[in-house]
C-alpha cells in the first residue's frame, strides 16, 4: 500500500512509525559504529517480514547518511519443496539494488543427515551461514546485515538462559569466528509491532513458514509466547528486561572469568 492510498490519520501515524523505526535503527548503528564509509553491506534477504524492512529502512537511511555505503540484497533459495521462485528476486529487482539470488539444495542436505526432522534448526542456520559468509567473500562484502530486532534478542537471552545456562544473547555486531566477516543487525533496537505494522502497510511479499517441511522451532515458539504473556500482564516488562542486557554488572554475577574477585580492602595507614 502506498503513502497516497492512506488517509490522513493513518498517514500521520506511518510518518510516525517510519520515524520511530529510522531513529531506532541509526542509534543502532551509531552506538555500535555497525556502518562506516565505503562499506560493501550485504542484506540477508529471507522473505520475512523483519528482512524488507531491514531493506526498506538501511535504503531510508542511506540516503541521509553522513557516509556513503552501498547496499548488495541477497537472498538464500535453500531448494525447499514448497519454495515460490521469483517472489523474493522480484522484490529486490524493484529496489533498483544490485542483488543475488543464492540457490543451494539445503533441503536435501538437511533431510540426509536428519531423516526424521527432529532438531534440525540449528544445523539449518549453520548451513545458511556457511553460504552467506562464503557469498559475502566472493562479492567482497565489508558487512553482512540480518533482520533480527530487539524482541529476537531478548527472546535469544532467555533461550540460552533457560536451556544452554548461559547469560548471552545475540550481539548487535559480531567478527565471525574465522575472523573473515562482520555481522551486524542494524535493527537491534526495533520492536516487532512496529516492524509488523510497517509490514502490514507495505504489504511485503512474505513467505509462508510452511516452505519449511520441518516445523518451527518449538522451544523459541514458546519462549516468545512467554515474553508476550508478561507484556500484556504487565505493561513495559519486556523494554525493562532489554534494557537489562545493556546495564550489566559484572561485579554482582558469579563469572571469574569476566570479572577479578581477589579484593582488597584499603589500606587505611
Amino acid at each position: 500500500m502506498s503513502t497516497q492510498e492512506l488517509n490522513q490519520k493513518q498517514v500521520y501515524n506511518f510518518n510516525k512509525l517510519q520515524k520511530r523505526l529510522r531513529h531506532a535503527a541509526g542509534k543502532a548503528i551509531a552506538d555500535f559504529n555497525m556502518i562506516e564509509a565505503g562499506d560493501r553491506v550485504m542484506v540477508c534477504m529471507s522473505g520475512g517480514k523483519d528482512s524488507y524492512a531491514l531493506l526498506e529502512i538501511l535504503q531510508s537511511l542511506q540516503r541521509s547518511a553522513p557516509v556513503d555505503f552501498e547496499l548488495v540484497p541477497v537472498h538464500l533459495n535453500g531448494m525447499f519443496p514448497k519454495y515460490p521462485e521469483g517472489v523474493v528476486e522480484d522484490y529486490m529487482k524493484r529496489t533498483g539494488l544490485e542483488y543475488h539470488v543464492i540457490r543451494e539444495d539445503i533441503h536435501s542436505i538437511i533431510s540426509d543427515k536428519i531423516p526424521d526432522g527432529k532438531n534440525i534448526c540449528s544445523l539449518c542456520s549453520r548451513l545458511r551461514r556457511g553460504i552467506l559468509y562464503r557469498t559475502a567473500r566472493e562479492l567482497k562484502i565489508t558487512k553482512i546485515a540480518l533482520g533480527h530486532h530487539a524482541d529476537d534478542i531478548l527472546a535469544t537471552f532467555f533461550l540460552n538462559l533457560f536451556y544452554a545456562g548461559k547469560l548471552k544473547s545475540m550481539p548487535p555486531k559480531l567478527l565471525t569466528d574465522d575472523g573473515e566477516n562482520i555481522v551486524i543487525r542494524p535493527l537491534a533496537y526495533c520492536r516487532e509491532k512496529d516492524l509488523i505494522k510497517l509490514s502490514e502497510i507495505r504489504e511485503y511479499p512474505i513467505l509462508s513458514k510452511d516452505i519449511c517441511s520441518f516445523g518451527e522451532n518449538k522451544m523459541r515458539k514458546e519462549i516468545e509466547e512467554m515474553i508476550r504473556n508478561w507484556d500484556r500482564q504487565y505493561h513495559g516488562r519486556s523494554e525493562i528486561m532489554f534494557k537489562a542486557l545493556k546495564d550489566i554488572c559484572l561485579s554482582h554475577l558469579l563469572d571469574t572469568r569476566t570479572y577479578d574477585f581477589n579484593l582488597k580492602v584499603k589500606d587505611g595507614n
